[in-house]
């Protein structure tokens, strides 16, 4: 009987596991990615949005409110964007960005929590002409 790998914790690898080896590098990149993918969608509904209130004009009940949150969202949408593009451009393997890295990465977190509570807020106020 030939005798399994284990890994640090004594575990046996699971089946098509790579020996168990996760590159930080290669899973920050396809976790922002696929948020990116997402950040895209949210920011062209936005834009659409921002559009239907603009032509709706000012007479629309809750206008200057429409156009303020959706403005918030786009601009935090756009600084997740960029966090996200420095994260992936750095090297998660060196500890010495580690801090900052992390940090990063809660802010842009915490940023993607209140886009989402913002377009909440958005969706309820509604977008039907002359409010």
């Amino acid at each position: 009987m030939e005798s399994q790998p284990h890994n640090q914790h004594g575990e046996t690898p699971g089946a098509g596991s790579r020996a168990g080896v996760l590159n930080m590098n290669d899973y920050a990149s396809k976790k922002s990615a696929a948020q990116s993918m997402l950040d895209v969608a949210l920011l062209m509904a936005n834009s659409s949005q921002l559009k239907t209130v603009l032509h709706s004009g000012a007479q629309h009940r809750f206008y200057t409110t429409l156009i303020a949150l959706i403005s918030i969202s786009i601009s935090l949408q756009l600084i997740v964007g960029l966090l996200l593009i420095f994260i992936v451009k750095s090297d998660l393997n060196d500890v010495k960005q580690q801090p900052r890295l992390n940090t990063m990465n809660n802010m842009a977190t915490v940023f993607v929590f209140f886009t989402v509570l913002i377009n909440i807020i958005i969706t309820a106020l509604g977008f039907e002409a002359g409010g």
